[in-house]
């Protein structure tokens, strides 16, 4: 039986990556419902292609597809979905979430942001419901594929809560990162970075706003946090390195010195793959496989987080508890969207964010308007 299928953004790269994934293996998945941002045309000619007669868009539209939350909590929620795959990027991925979890489906998630905003209630609703939150982005893969043994579970797939805890055996969690268009730049100064330096990323095709979190590496601060949910890690237990061949994924130390990694060639279809097909793997993923000469040479250094500012918040963010990780997101979401409009300089993307922290807890709607009035006092560049 073919597992079915709801994609939420479904136009952008992770979307693109997922139906290369669905293309190449038409016996074990069928599409019933897409999503996307406001791409109208572009999201009715995916559906033609496979065959989707379910649809949502977030913004208004001349189609007459409907649109807005409602509309995509009404999708992720179909009741003839097995699985939802959440990639709409930002906050606007936490309802859909939630209302896909709520539906009794599996989600495979790859909005970072959804965790990170709301961690605890999203992982203690999922246990509540006995669904799996399958992990989408390629580190947490990586994580999840080493954590796994025959009779330990990672927290975001464990059904029982009497069931042998993976997170028990772990002595350390080791994210890596490429350390994205900045990293041997030696005359790097953020007030001079431009949008177009910070979106030309050295080895992954993402959206502009994940290419933006991975040059300031604020996308690696996000996925500790995620990391922190998703395997019930403890914030000492994390670290990032930095790999620019972005072949290592990551890796998982087990506290007898054991040290597994996944390595895989820079291409999303592998870990998409990997989440819509668990437990099991399929055939060959439509991606070219690695082989021995491109391991030759592997680096690996430990990040500068003097030239790295935000990611130096996140880490000093941690241990001061769960508060600070909506505000770590909402901040930073509202910084990068304002760099991306020409409104703020790169080198203030992190101050928004710490005086977002410096202000302290807040409610959801109050760290937007925190943030947006931080932009607003700085100059335009």
């Amino acid at each position: 039986m073919r597992r079915r299928l709801v994609i939420l953004g479904a136009t952008g790269s992770i979307g693109a990556s997922t139906l290369r994934v669905v293309a190449a293996h038409p016996d074990l998945f069928e599409v019933v419902g897409l999503a996307a941002g406001r791409d109208a045309a572009k999201l009715r000619a995916l559906a033609e292609r496979f065959g989707v007669r379910r649809l949502a868009l977030a913004s208004p539209n001349a189609a007459g597809i409907p649109h807005g939350v409602r509309a995509l909590q009404d999708l992720a929620a179909l009741p003839e979905a097995d699985l939802v795959v959440m990639a709409i990027a930002g906050m606007a991925g936490y309802a859909p979430t939630l209302a896909a979890i709520e539906a009794g489906h599996d989600v495979a998630l790859a909005t970072k942001e959804v965790l990170v905003m709301a961690g605890e209630e999203v992982m203690r609703r999922r246990a509540a419901k006995g669904v799996r939150l399958l992990p989408l982005d390629s580190e947490h893969s990586a994580l999840f594929q080493a954590l796994q043994s025959g009779v330990y579970q990672p927290a975001c797939v464990r059904a029982d809560p009497a069931a042998p805890r993976a997170e028990e055996r772990v002595g350390e969690a080791i994210l890596t990162a490429s350390g994205g268009p900045f990293l041997r730049r030696r005359d790097l100064d953020w007030r001079r970075v431009t949008v177009a330096e910070a979106l030309d990323h050295p080895r992954w095709n993402m959206g502009p706003k994940v290419t933006v979190d991975s040059a300031t590496m604020m996308n690696k601060g996000l996925e500790l946090i995620e990391a922190l949910h998703l395997f019930a890690l403890r914030p000492e237990q994390l670290r990032v390195w930095v790999h620019p061949q972005s072949v290592v994924h990551s890796l998982v130390r087990f506290r007898d010195g054991a040290l597994l990694a996944q390595l895989g060639v820079a291409d999303m279809a592998l870990p998409i793959q990997y989440a819509l097909t668990w437990p099991d793997r399929a055939g060959h993923a439509p991606v070219a496989p690695l082989t021995l000469a491109q391991m030759r040479g592997l680096e690996f250094e430990e990040p500068d987080l003097s030239r790295f500012p935000c990611l130096r918040l996140v880490f000093e963010a941690l241990p001061r508890g769960a508060w600070t990780h909506p505000i770590l997101t909402l901040a930073n979401e509202v910084a990068v969207r304002a760099f991306l409009d020409g409104r703020l300089s790169a080198d203030r993307i992190a101050a928004v964010i710490e005086e977002g922290l410096a202000a302290g807890p807040a409610p959801f709607e109050t760290i937007v308007r925190r943030a947006e009035e931080t932009v607003a006092r700085f100059p335009t560049p």
